[in-house]
């Protein structure tokens, strides 16, 4: 569980990266789940953006996203959500205590 000075932490870290991932009218699926789980070990700090068409709230897929990845939801702003997972191969991410 984060505390509010790591989620401050990595808001400040997501607040330069562009979405890599996109959900559409399709909305969540285990592919995406999966390759979502991938990205956040590459990466361990990512967004994800909600398309206009989308039938799915942000909310739900945050939710959906945290349960299939293990992922920490650091935030939700409009229809974009920021997820980080610390990576057990790659960690870059130091986080403050």
């Amino acid at each position: 569980m984060l505390t509010g000075k790591q989620k401050r932490y990595l808001r400040s870290l997501a607040h330069h990266l562009d979405p890599i991932f996109q959900i559409g009218k399709g909305g969540v699926n285990d592919n995406m789940v999966k390759q979502i789980n991938e990205a956040l070990e590459a990466r361990e700090l990512i967004k994800v953006s909600i398309l206009k068409n989308s039938l799915e709230e942000p909310t739900e897929a945050a939710e959906a996203f945290v349960q299939g990845t293990g992922a920490e939801l650091v935030q939700i702003i409009g229809h974009t959500i920021v997820l980080y997972k610390e990576s057990k191969e790659n960690k870059e991410i130091e986080l403050p205590r």
